[in-house]
């Protein structure tokens, strides 16, 4: 790519950053109800697909450290959507549960997103096109250090 892009609509970041935005705000009034928010709708649908995690697996997956996580952890916990308990195996190692509230939910939550995201009318070839191509920029991304950058 050639050329100098200096103009706000012609970043990659401010796109991604806006795109970011806007999946929060679009999934706001399906996870509201559930009093969810979107990293932690994110983390029931891992716990979804293996129903017992490590803190620090969970973490890996999300790409969010411990300070961020465990807070909101806490919260899923207080609000009755995950348990939390040490390893009998490995004390240093916590790990976390679905609960039955939160396995009670999983269908409805699951197909009011399915419902919401059919409003994008991507055919399923574009869909998981455009997945990749934003998997692809994130491993580019996370590949440069910062002395490359500079």
């Amino acid at each position: 790519m050639k050329g100098n892009h200096f103009l706000l609509e012609e970043q990659l970041c401010f796109s991604t950053y806006t795109l970011s935005k806007q999946f929060t705000k679009f999934y706001r009034p399906i996870l509201e109800p559930f009093s969810l928010t979107y990293p932690q709708y994110l983390t029931l649908l891992l716990l979804w697909e293996e129903p017992e995690q490590s803190v620090q697996t969970l973490g890996k997956r999300l790409v969010l450290d411990s300070g961020t996580l465990t807070p909101m952890l806490k919260r899923m916990e207080k609000n009755g959507y995950i348990t939390r308990n040490r390893n009998p195996e490995d004390e240093r190692q916590v790990m976390i549960k679905p609960t039955k509230k939160a396995n009670d939910i999983k269908d409805e939550l699951l197909k009011k997103v399915a419902n919401c995201l059919s409003l994008l009318n991507f055919d399923e070839k574009e869909y998981f096109a455009l997945i990749a191509q934003l998997n692809e920029l994130t491993t580019k991304l996370g590949g440069i250090n910062d002395d490359k950058a500079i």
